[in-house]
């Protein structure tokens, strides 16, 4: 009976609910999934083709960040192209869930080594509180999802893609192929069913005072075409 509980509350519903940011029914976000699913396989190769999807197909971008609750929605990410971690683990929450796949959003603080200079002069730090990352439900576990670095970021960077088999977690890689420091987990905040908006603009407010008055001006591609070609 306490088995049955357990899997009752780790399959509840809220964990398949479509919200103001996890917007699965929008229209963008419904052709986005019909682009990239393959209804006729098993659960878990639907979830690792729609995890490649979001990975590759919606650039990372940390100057997209926002402090306007819309912007993180998963069809705004799909209209832009864009997004950084979170609105990336959003939009593959979104996609999870439309095709009944239980999917919550996790949160971690992380120590990222690979940033530009105009970033971490930006940030101030190069801690990133509140990393994003998608908790998925397959194979009868909770398996983590980062989908946040397209494969052209990590290969610029030379950066070994995060890789997901629907098995194991997803998640960064302390070194880069160079063996060089590359990500460190600080810190978590736990998991979700929708995006902890408040707490994240209140932390980002006292983390990042320099945002606050400037936001995040930049274009991420030119500098990081900049810095790796020098390097």
């Amino acid at each position: 009976m306490l088995l049955e509980m357990l899997t009752k509350d780790i399959n509840s519903e809220i964990f398949l609910l479509p919200s103001p940011t996890i917007n699965f029914k929008h229209e963008a976000v419904r052709r986005f999934i019909e682009q990239y699913d393959r209804p006729d396989s098993i659960e878990l190769e639907r979830a690792v083709s729609l995890y490649y999807a979001v990975r590759d197909q919606i650039r990372y971008d940390p100057y997209t960040a926002s402090s306007q609750l819309s912007d993180f929605s998963a069809s705004r990410t799909l209209e832009t192209g864009r997004g950084w971690c979170v609105p990336k683990a959003i939009l593959y929450a979104a996609c999870c869930r439309s095709i009944g796949i239980p999917a919550r959003l996790g949160y971690a603080d992380v120590r990222n080594h690979m940033s530009t200079a105009n970033l971490r002069r930006l940030m101030g730090t190069d801690i990133f509180h509140w990393h994003g990352y998608t908790d998925v439900y397959l194979e009868g576990k909770w398996v983590k999802a980062t989908p946040a670095f397209n494969i052209e970021l990590c290969d610029k960077f030379h950066l070994k893609p995060l890789e997901f088999d629907g098995l194991e977690d997803s998640i960064y890689h302390p070194f880069d192929l160079a063996g060089r420091k590359h990500m460190e987990y600080l810190a978590y905040h736990g998991v979700f069913d929708d995006i902890p908006f408040d707490r994240i603009m209140n932390d980002f407010a006292r983390y990042y005072p320099k945002l606050a008055a400037s936001g995040l001006p930049g274009d991420f591609d030119r500098e990081v075409d900049r810095e790796t070609i020098q390097n």
